[in-house]
């Protein structure tokens, strides 16, 4: 397995680490209504919340690049490259929004967007 195909594995994982940290030491958590809970957060947790969404809305497209990317013969290393600097942007993204870092969690974000266009450009080339 490539190290693209375990970059895949860690942004899939991603989300999983946003929503527990929401979930450790919180009061009131009801695993048998957890969108209720979460809905409620204030806060660092609400924001946390928010990254967790935001990493599964961005994981199908980033799938998709590594495997696309994979099938068209791209350059092995430059796939590797910018799927780990995918995953490492998305984890600094997580960070800056839950630390209300806004503008910082924007230009992160855009960092590891065009990743993900360099993943399907490799792809076409």
């Amino acid at each position: 397995m490539t190290n693209a195909y375990w970059c895949v594995l860690l942004a899939a994982l991603l989300p999983i680490v946003w929503v527990g940290a929401i979930k450790v030491g919180a009061q009131g958590y009801n695993n048998q209504q957890p969108r209720i809970f979460l809905a409620c957060q204030k806060g660092w947790r609400q924001r946390a919340n928010w990254a967790q969404l935001n990493a599964y809305e961005a994981f199908p497209p980033f799938a998709a690049a590594v495997i696309i990317a994979h099938l068209a013969g791209a350059n092995q290393l430059l796939i590797d490259t910018l799927a780990g600097l995918f995953v490492l942007m998305r984890v600094f993204h997580g960070i800056a929004y839950i630390r209300n870092q806004g503008g910082l969690r924007s230009l992160i974000w855009g960092a590891g967007f065009f990743c993900n266009l360099g993943l399907f450009i490799a792809a076409a080339s």
